[in-house]
């Protein structure tokens, strides 16, 4: 039955339905509720919850949780995710699985808490040292926030990564009616574990995008766990070949699985001349255009894009096909347009609609400055 919710909500409930039995987090606008939520219901299936003194203590609590055996979950906003910065390359380099959840605000610094934006995007992607790649998830309804919770936990799962769900202000504190969880609501796989009675080295690899089985710490093995560049045995090391493997691998695992982690949703037009893109809250408002410009006789095609990082070239490229005008609408100054406009080829013109006064894109706007109107 439908259910009168929001998105916040909808993330804590898809947490708790993918078996995360560990949270901490510290209060901020508009991700405070996710916290409280779970603070209310995670404890009623045997799951923890901390409010940390702050959100880097947050981080390690969930790092150091992931490690113990426990499925792990933070959430935030633009200011906490620039404190999460270490810990993020932290767990990147010691392959932890965990989700954070950013509820984007505008920005920067302090910016404005209770005003919408889609200003993370390349924060996420690109926010931490090293430069090695994350997953990053973009939901746009209040349903694709409890689903797309699933698939993050799966992904962080099966590629012992952080896996980040970039929502907004608008669609995590809009209540709609919505139905939880939905019919085609993804399975979370079982945390590949290391077995008990057999030899264990934390780090070994056959190839370099194969994902390293993991064992809990305090359980059968012994193990180490460092930060710093280390072997398959996790002992640091300056050795150089140890390095350009490890180096290697952390970049493999996902750029080698692209495929697999894609996810968009293409509504192609034959014959279209313009492809309009976008992603989250904005994406909405982008069907919304597609399906104005059709009533009045305009081909157009639609993609929204799901998994924003690693970024779904062949998906993207295939719905570029054949077009003169791609149109990227995006609540910043054009950070998906960027990854967007490299795809494209000389002869396509790429557009970007934006806006930063804290007001939603609209589909009139998305008409305007795009040439449809």
């Amino acid at each position: 039955m439908p259910e009168f919710i929001d998105g916040n909500e909808a993330i804590a409930r898809g947490a708790i339905d993918a078996g995360c039995d560990f949270f901490a987090g510290y209060p901020i606008t508009p991700a405070t509720s996710i916290l409280l939520h779970l603070a209310r219901e995670l404890p009623k299936t045997g799951g923890i919850v901390l409010q940390g003194e702050d959100e880097i203590a947050s981080m390690g609590f969930c790092i150091g949780a992931a490690m113990s055996g426990k499925r792990v979950m933070t959430a935030t906003s633009g200011p906490g995710i620039s404190l999460y910065s270490e810990n993020i390359g932290f767990a990147i380099m010691g392959e932890v699985p965990m989700v954070i959840v950013d509820v984007q605000r505008m920005g920067p610094s302090t910016g404005a808490a209770t005003t919408g934006a889609q200003g993370d995007i390349q924060f996420l992607r690109w926010g931490t040292s090293g430069g090695y790649p994350v997953i990053v998830l973009a939901p746009t309804t209040v349903e694709e926030c409890y689903t797309l919770t699933l698939r993050a936990f799966d992904l962080s799962e099966r590629f012992r990564v952080p896996v980040f769900l970039a929502t907004d202000k608008e669609t995590s504190l809009t209540k709609t009616m919505a139905n939880i969880p939905p019919q085609d609501a993804p399975q979370v796989r079982e945390r590949a574990t290391a077995p008990a009675g057999e030899d264990f080295v934390p780090y070994r690899l056959e190839n370099l995008s194969q994902v390293p089985a993991m064992s809990p710490f305090g359980g059968p093995h012994t193990l180490r766990f460092t930060t710093s560049s280390h072997d398959e045995e996790a002992y640091l090391t300056k050795d150089e070949q140890a390095i350009d493997r490890l180096n290697r691998h952390l970049a493999a695992k996902i750029e080698e699985h692209v495929e697999e982690i894609s996810h968009v949703k293409a509504d192609l037009q034959k014959g279209a001349e313009t492809l309009l893109v976008s992603y989250g809250i904005t994406a909405r408002a982008m069907v919304e255009a597609g399906n104005r410009a059709r009533k009045a006789g305009k081909r157009v095609s639609m993609l929204t894009v799901y998994s924003l990082w690693p970024i779904p070239g062949k998906a993207i490229r295939q719905a570029m096909d054949g077009v003169k005008r791609v149109v990227v609408a995006e609540l910043n100054l054009g950070q998906y347009r960027r990854e967007i406009q490299s795809l494209a080829s000389d002869r396509q013109e790429v557009i970007g609609v934006h806006r930063v006064d804290g007001k939603l894109i609209s589909p009139s706007q998305i008409l305007k400055e795009g040439g449809l109107a």
